[in-house]
């Protein structure tokens, strides 16, 4: 007999576990065990975890398994005898508190779950700047007809055929990414803890590095930097004023990871210097970003408010992760997505 324990019902519609998802969930689990679905509205943004209601800690009392947008402490502190949580967030940081470290209870993810979508934002923000969509919309929005603009000897257009494209974190994102750049034509060299080959792509290998030294020759390499690494201690305040103004000139930033990966003042100094084409952004140090910030009207800057991997397609691919964890757990094999408590993803 077992208790799992289901609180997955965000407050964001898109987000909301959906019907046909609970039915998958109850024929994946064995006949003598009991499942709660929480109903209370639950809130995924950035990594989850909010404070845990009465029901809810009431509900894993005697659980044997949660899944949640994040793992409340509190619901680690409440059910004793849990040996598997799982977090529909990809971001795992604000559930690495001292009660999960100091658990032994296995912890999966839902990292690349979102890689699809966010691939897709990666490559349409690239897109964005090297055929100069920025410059149609502005002169769009003012009622100008920005031919011109385009004919000049320093117009800013370009194509990802041919360009060098660095991916700082090589996991499911990254090389999604990879694989849609190689795809375009572009060269793939990723930044990620170990070096080596990557995966094929576009029947080619992509170019990894490591370390420091490795990171800082593919900051002023690339033509557009991708960062799409978790957030750690290791990997927080990464782009330093330093590294951003060690960019490639005329090169784009783009950041679907985290917001304090990103040193955002002098990003913006970067990009008033003229050394930088763009950035592309839609994680921030602050969010939501707050009225009257720089980044909403500045010319070279493209943002979506946390948004990369939204697609009426999640619940889809996260069923299939759950049920067949489910799966995996009943039969005693290893979980897939499990987190690695130490490096911090």
């Amino acid at each position: 007999m077992a208790t799992l324990v289901i609180d997955l019902m965000d407050r964001r519609p898109i987000w909301a576990l959906p019907d046909r998802s609970r039915a998958a969930i109850l024929a994946a689990v064995p006949a003598d065990w009991t499942v709660r679905f929480m109903e209370t509205p639950a809130d995924g943004s950035g990594d989850g975890v909010q404070r845990a209601p009465p029901e809810l800690l009431d509900a894993v009392a005697d659980a044997r398994v949660y899944m949640g947008y994040g793992i409340p402490p509190e619901v680690l502190t409440s059910a004793p005898g849990l040996e598997w949580v799982h977090s529909g967030a990809a971001g795992v940081g604000s559930s690495l508190g001292p009660e999960m470290l100091e658990r032994d209870v296995l912890f999966t993810n839902s990292a690349g779950i979102h890689a699809a979508p966010m691939s897709e934002t990666v490559l349409a923000m690239m897109l964005h700047f090297a055929r100069g969509f920025d410059v149609a919309v502005r002169a769009q929005r003012e009622g100008r007809w920005s031919a011109t603009e385009y004919w000049a000897a320093d117009a800013p257009v370009a194509e990802l055929g041919g360009s060098t494209v660095g991916i700082v974190g090589y996991g499911g994102i990254g090389r999604a990414v990879a694989r849609k750049v190689a795809a375009l034509g572009g060269r793939v060299v990723a930044v990620r803890r170990r070096g080596g080959v990557g995966d094929a792509v576009a029947g080619r290998p992509a170019e990894v590095v490591a370390g420091q030294a490795g990171l800082d020759r593919v900051v002023a390499e690339a033509d557009y930097l991708v960062l799409a690494v978790p957030e750690t201690p290791r990997t927080r305040g990464l782009m330093t004023r330093r590294r951003l103004f060690a960019m490639k000139p005329g090169s784009v930033l783009i950041n679907v990871a985290r917001g304090r990966l990103v040193d955002e003042a002098a990003l913006i100094d970067a990009l008033d210097a003229g050394l930088l084409r763009g950035a592309g952004l839609d994680v921030f140090r602050s969010e939501p970003l707050p009225p009257g910030h720089p980044f909403y009207t500045h010319p070279k800057v493209l943002m979506t408010p946390h948004v990369s991997a939204t697609t009426r397609r999640f619940w889809e691919r996260e069923t299939d992760l759950i049920t067949d964890n489910i799966g995996r757990f009943v039969r005693g094999e290893p979980l897939r997505n499990v987190v690695d408590k130490a490096a911090g993803y």
